[in-house]
């Protein structure tokens, strides 16, 4: 927990400040349901505040005229600070929103860490400047910041995600206002603390948790020049919409409804074993889990019977505990959600094979059973929508040509997999799925690759060196006969 006294107030223009707003966010943890915290829920007035320190700074502070190498050294700072409070990063994302305490480890303390080395690794090497000739002319071309950045970020990995967004966009010289969830603010709070300490200029960034109305304040803000948004297609839609007004830029980073693509050759042991956190990690509350798995029919009931067998290994309880892998989900409204898609899939004529209820002897926590449903059809519910919890769906195919069809007949775009024996064939198969990211026999991208999706999963792109182009505008300089300017980045 963040026991600084910090969490009664906003962090604004480098000082922790009284919240204009009396209205206040409780932290609720989602295994006990009992509160953990509160924080003010930031007003108008807080988010004006938070978007004018930001303005002042980009517009007239150090941070976006100071070099390169400054920058990456305060940002190498914040690196080592996250990694030296890693086990408390790791217990209070668990204790935000229920992730099991073991995956939080890795990718909700460890996973933010490894993201700002990655671009502090890459940001060496982008084209800050570049030369260009040609008969026509000759130019340089910079990439500049571009300004005041509102990054709203979702409370299922909300470490991780601010930091997708907050580093490139400080390495570039912006500024920004960080949007926590109302679910998930602790860690926020805590991340301001670490950017404080490692010497980020006032104002550089801010913090202000607040209400949906409050932010789509923030989002229209006149003063604010990008909004980066990671969260549900509808409300990527709403932002896209209040964005589209000003020709603001933006980017989405937005839902699934990810296949994988198991071919008649697949040995199904380690597919299996790799769709336990492809289609299960952090209790299904990943936008980019493998949630509906495409098997050829003639060996659908091998596949059902190795699926649930691994399934049936999966703890599901205290996310405290070590050995849990299905912890709660984020709220009882989360929960409710989950539970109306299982009870539509039974009433389309999906069968559950396995789960479809709450887990006995849990409390009141907001559980959900990992759930695996057959015989669905490619038109249900379940296939189309987004469901964000533990609950996955087995489709049959005939051919190759049948499987692609599944897997492309959604509305999202976002990742996906195909296992094989011929990883030849399974690259072939990845090329004709339309959607950002696809995974060969489970095999990750890593982090110096960009993700992001096709279709209703978003705008643009996070991570690898795409992932700077957000965050810049370009500007191209003619130059005259025989100069040469100097540029320092």
């Amino acid at each position: 927990m963040v026991s600084t006294g910090t969490d009664s107030k906003l962090f604004i223009g480098g000082r922790w400040v009284e919240a204009r707003s009396t209205e206040t966010l409780t932290v609720t943890s989602p295994f006990t349901t009992q509160p953990i915290a509160s924080v003010p829920s930031a007003s108008v007035p807080d988010v004006d505040a938070a978007v004018a320190a930001a303005r002042q700074a980009f517009d007239h502070g150090d941070w976006p005229r100071t070099s390169l190498k400054e920058r990456i050294a305060v940002l190498s700072r914040v690196s080592d600070a996250l990694g030296a409070r890693a086990d408390e990063i790791a217990s209070l994302v668990t204790d935000e929103m229920g992730c099991p305490i073991t995956l939080s480890r890795s990718m909700q303390a460890a996973g933010p860490k490894v993201v700002l080395d990655t671009f502090l690794e890459l940001a060496p090497d982008y084209p800050w400047v570049s030369e260009r000739q040609a008969a026509t002319g000759r130019s340089v071309v910079l990439r500049e910041p571009v300004g005041v950045v509102a990054a709203v970020v979702p409370w299922n990995a909300p470490l991780l995600i601010s930091i997708m967004k907050l580093a490139p966009a400080l390495l570039a010289g912006c500024t920004v206002v960080l949007k926590p969830a109302p679910q998930t603010p602790l860690d926020a709070y805590l991340l301001a603390e670490l950017l404080s300490e490692a010497g980020l200029p006032d104002g550089v960034v801010n913090v202000v948790p607040a209400d949906r109305e409050v932010s789509e304040h923030l989002v229209a803000h006149p003063e604010i020049d990008k909004v980066a948004f990671t969260g549900s297609t509808a409300a990527g839609r709403r932002i896209a919409s209040l964005c589209g007004h000003d020709l603001k830029r933006v980017t989405l980073e937005l839902g699934g409804k990810s296949a994988a693509v198991l071919l008649d050759d697949a040995d199904f042991g380690p597919a299996v074993e790799q769709l336990r956190t492809g289609s299960f990690r952090n209790s299904g509350q990943v936008c980019s889990l493998k949630t509906r798995i495409i098997v050829p029919r003639s060996r659908e009931r091998e596949f059902l019977d190795a699926f649930s067998a691994m399934v049936s290994t999966m703890p599901v309880g205290d996310p405290t505990d070590p050995d849990t892998q299905i912890g709660p989900l984020v709220s009882d409204v989360q929960r409710g959600r989950v539970e109306g898609y299982i009870r539509s899939g039974r009433d389309q004529g999906a069968q559950v094979v396995l789960g479809g209820g709450r887990p006995s002897g849990l409390g009141d926590g907001w559980f959900v059973e990992p759930t695996v449903f057959a015989g669905v059809d490619p038109s249900m519910t379940i296939a189309q929508e987004e469901i964000f919890g533990p609950v996955v769906s087995v489709l049959a195919y005939d051919d190759v040509d049948e499987a692609v069809a599944i897997a492309n007949d959604s509305a999202y775009g976002l990742n996906g997999s195909v296992f094989t024996g011929d990883p030849q064939r399974g690259f072939d198969v990845a090329r004709r799925i339309r959607t950002g990211t696809v995974e060969l026999n489970g095999s990750p991208v890593g982090f110096h690759a960009p993700i992001g999706g096709f279709k209703s999963s978003g705008i643009g792109r996070e991570a690898g060196p795409e992932g700077f182009d957000a965050y810049v505008e370009i500007k191209s300089v003619g130059l005259p006969k025989g100069f040469v300017p100097t540029v320092h980045v």
